[in-house]
């Protein structure tokens, strides 16, 4: 096993009005998932104005919630996490997979299928979507398992152009294919819809990625109040420095779920700090609530995020 490498997340998001509002409940999903491979060091959560009250719950992924609600008004809400983690890193992994799932195509156990309906499920799927999947597979032949995900992978980092959006929302699949660009969010959805056509099981993943030489808080553009997971930079190294990052993740047995990010090329965990995982993009938002105030008051929202490897 690799040594752990240490970094620091600094995560900073504030909310800015032309004059004090009510604000309603807020939802947080800043920390990052403790695993095999992470493991957290220090954790610090500080908002401004300090809400009346801070619960935590975990919810139905097992993903760490964090739940505000206020009793004052302002006109700058902020939300400030720093957590320190160990991350084991697997810069080529070689999974073990089963030797039922080491070919494609393989079929789940019973079981498997069943505990994985809704990572397969497809709610909207459109036939362009399956012709670009088929296209890594030939009827009749077989081919290894990693080596198709890894040439999906390869190619949507290779053919796509990865372009920054600050607005909320991902595209539909079929529209990232059909105009060939999209943001991480975008990359990942599109990847996560072929798997699933071809019979796989995937799920969104949203967190952070470390960028050597992006490690630097870099403010983002402002946003839509609700949804926090706009993004990111084009970094010399990789996309996704300075902001919230998000990728996939498949199930392979004898492997278990498996981190791929198309935005980068990257297959494992390699510079990727998972903080929540789910079957949909809706399900995995960083951050979210409401606000009550005169039309027109919301200003904007700016994000930082740092991540900063410490070297003993």
């Amino acid at each position: 096993m690799n040594e752990p490498q240490r970094f620091t997340v600094r995560h900073l998001s504030v909310y800015r009005y032309s004059e004090p509002v009510d604000f309603g409940e807020h939802r947080m999903m800043f920390r990052p998932r403790s695993s095999h491979d992470v493991r957290l060091v220090t954790t610090q959560l500080k908002i401004t104005p300090e809400p009346a009250r801070l619960r935590w719950l975990h919810d139905v992924f097992d993903n760490s919630v964090a739940v505000a609600t206020f009793d004052t008004q302002a006109a700058e809400l902020s939300f400030e996490s720093e957590v320190t983690i160990e991350h084991v890193e697997s810069p080529q992994p070689d999974y073990a997979l089963e030797p039922y799932a080491a070919t494609f195509p393989f079929t789940y156990t019973n079981e498997e299928a069943s505990d994985l309906v809704n990572a397969r499920n497809r709610p909207d799927p459109d036939g362009d979507v399956d012709a670009w999947a088929r296209r890594f597979v030939t009827p009749g032949e077989t081919i290894g398992t990693m080596a198709l995900l890894r040439a999906m992978t390869k190619e949507i980092n290779d053919d796509f152009k990865y372009v920054r959006r600050t607005e909320k929302g991902v595209n539909r699949p079929a529209d990232t294919l059909r105009l060939h660009s999209g943001s991480c969010r975008d990359f990942a959805v599109l990847m996560m819809d072929a798997v699933r056509s071809l019979g796989l099981a995937a799920r969104f993943v949203s967190g952070y990625i470390y960028v050597p030489d992006h490690d630097a808080p870099r403010e983002a553009a402002p946003a839509a109040p609700k949804d926090e997971s706009s993004e990111e930079s084009n970094a010399p190294t990789a996309r996704g420095g300075g902001a919230t990052h998000a990728w996939l993740q498949i199930f392979l047995p004898g492997a278990g779920w498996v981190d791929f990010d198309p935005t980068n090329s990257i297959v494992g965990n390699r510079h990727l700090i998972r903080v929540a995982v789910a079957w949909d993009y809706h399900q995995a938002l960083p951050l979210w609530g409401t606000w009550n105030g005169e039309p027109g008051s919301f200003r904007g929202l700016d994000v930082e995020v740092s991540v900063t490897e410490l070297h003993s």
